[in-house]
């Protein structure tokens, strides 16, 4: 019996052949990938918003409460500092030179979940079936005539602080941790394309939430499809997941200690999001994430560790990355 990777991999080759315009999705593990042709998508069950291209047509707001609750409920740093040191010995084992660790955490609001997709001001936007929320601001390959490009993020600081874009840029963990993202994405990107270019290195994103602003460090990576591409979407997809930023290098050993490390299940978090509109293909990797479960909402975040991170920093990354991409809210109780 064809697994779901596989029809899913043909059912997109096929309609990038025929300049079908589609909708995908793709969860971490690429055990569960689905695809719809964009006039099968029901509004009612999936809205998305990509870098403008939507299916949000309504675009209806209901109103804000007049008092927004958003907290947040990290695990405690010594449970995260035992996956930290379990990621650092394999490190220092040289198992891996970057492992990107997420953990999940509990947040309780009194938003719901299509209030926070209508009012996120991330460019790339997802509900799915009222069982996630993912707004955002990473893109994971974007192609447009035989041009495929990546932009993986990799480095985060606050803006409040004193000469912030300074300090990231010249912190060595950092710029290590960048560099090695990028020279993985160049090798991914060579699997599937003739020529492959720095574009641009380590420029700083502004991210605004709903009390600070947040500084992000990416890169562009750029390469040339071959003339033989002839829109094999599946194929690409195939051969460059999982993302590389959230990952690690070398990435086979890497999923494996993530997966030691981790010990819960990612689902859709940290996999690809994209659309074809019969001419570009654009996609995101699915961060600044919450999803419904059972007992509750969770929010999931995660950061790079390298053998020269500092277990509170890296928790208190994670922490920074639990937020609502709002610009303002009026009243909010945090």
């Amino acid at each position: 019996m064809e697994n779901a990777a596989c029809y899913f991999a043909k059912k997109l080759n096929e309609w990038g052949r025929t300049k079908t315009p589609f909708f995908f999705l793709v969860d971490y593990q690429f055990q569960q990938p689905q695809a719809w042709k964009l006039d099968d998508i029901d509004p009612n069950e999936i809205l998305f918003y990509l870098n403008g291209f939507t299916n949000d047509h309504q675009q209806l707001r209901d109103e804000l409460p007049e008092h927004i609750r958003f907290g947040k409920h990290p695990i405690p740093f010594e449970a995260y500092q035992s996956k930290f040191d379990c990621v650092l010995r394999h490190l220092n084992a040289g198992n891996s030179f970057l492992v990107n660790l997420s953990v999940p955490t509990p947040i309780d609001t009194n938003l719901t979940l299509e209030q926070i997709f209508r009012y996120s001001e991330a460019s790339y936007r997802l509900l799915y079936k009222n069982q996630f929320v993912c707004f955002s601001p990473e893109i994971f390959v974007r192609i447009q005539g035989n041009r495929i490009a990546s932009f993986p993020m990799k480095g985060t600081i606050d803006a409040s602080i004193p000469n912030a874009a300074q300090v990231i840029l010249s912190d060595h963990k950092e710029a290590a941790e960048h560099a090695t993202i990028v020279d993985l994405i160049r090798n991914d990107i060579s699997m599937v394309a003739e020529k492959v270019w720095v574009e641009r290195y380590r420029y700083i994103d502004r991210i605004q939430t709903y009390d600070k602003t947040l500084l992000q460090v990416s890169s562009e990576i750029a390469g040339t499809l071959p003339g033989t591409f002839n829109g094999q979407y599946g194929d690409l997809l195939t051969k460059l997941l999982p993302a590389g930023s959230i990952t690690g290098a070398p990435k086979p050993r890497t999923l494996e200690i993530i997966q030691e490390a981790e010990a819960y299940d990612r689902g859709y978090y940290t996999g690809i999001m994209g659309y074809f509109d019969g001419e570009n293909f654009e996609s995101a990797v699915m961060i600044r994430f919450i999803e419904q479960q059972e007992n509750g909402l969770i929010f999931k975040s995660g950061g790079g560790v390298t053998a020269r991170s500092n277990a509170l920093s890296e928790y208190q990354e994670v922490i920074d990355k639990v937020y609502l991409p709002f610009s303002y809210v009026p009243h909010a109780v945090l």
